[in-house]
């Protein structure tokens, strides 16, 4: 595919053979974004992991300190007698076994990510072949399965985010709208990789960090200098 011409000067600016701090990688990595339109600010992080054993997967949720510019439309299944506080909280669809059923029937998911009670994993089994294989199907390791409905729904609304390491054993994780300041858009960086490194694994073993980038929507990939996080 052609590069366009906006994309070609951008990477001028990037110096390939560099690995920038994290402030620098951020400011440069603004400077570089190529859309017209507000894009988003990417991590992507390979890691020292061996990620076909199960005991090596990388996985947490984050409230990131500064929004990322994104609400995620959130769907809460509970009895109903939570359905208020799911409500209040901002969640926005809102049912029990009659909601599991509708999306059953019409296996239309018109939302993004799901919550739900205890209670209700049971019931929710049902749909595990429409949200399973989306990676939407609520978990504890996830925080998205508790008895605190509002807390949950909250702080998803807040813009709360769950990564995982991929098959290559790399993590892309978006960390906030590039409208953000730099030094939002940093706090936030620096938060998702102190969360990523405390779930080292144990049996992990030599360079945890192995390679960092960041990138805008369709700009260029800027490098970090790993050891800074070792």
């Amino acid at each position: 595919m052609a590069q366009s011409k906006r994309y070609l000067e951008a990477k001028k600016l990037v110096d390939k053979s560099k690995k920038y701090t994290p402030a620098e990688a951020i400011e440069l990595a603004k400077k570089t974004a190529t859309t017209k339109f507000v894009g988003s600010l990417e991590v992507h992080v390979r890691l020292g992991i061996d990620p076909k054993k199960t005991d090596q997967t990388v996985r947490a949720t984050l409230v990131l300190p500064n929004s990322t510019g994104k609400t995620k439309k959130v769907v809460a299944f509970v009895s109903a007698d939570k359905e208020k506080d799911a409500k209040d909280a901002g969640a926005d669809m809102v049912g029990g076994e009659e909601l599991i059923n509708e999306i059953l029937s019409s296996g239309k998911i018109d939302f993004e990510v799901a919550v739900a009670t205890p209670d209700m994993m049971p019931k929710l089994a049902k749909l595990a072949k429409i949200l399973g294989p989306k990676g939407m199907m609520p978990n504890p390791k996830t925080e998205t399965v508790g008895p605190n409905v509002k807390k949950m729904v909250e702080e998803l609304k807040k813009g709360k985010i769950a990564f995982k390491n991929d098959v290559a054993g790399i993590i892309h994780q978006a960390i906030g709208k590039t409208s953000l300041e730099a030094s939002q858009l940093l706090e936030n960086f620096n938060a998702l990789m102190e969360a990523i490194k405390k779930q080292k694994p144990a049996s992990a073993k030599g360079t945890f960090f192995k390679n960092i980038t960041v990138t805008t929507t369709m700009g260029p990939g800027v490098s970090v200098d790993p050891s800074v996080f070792a």
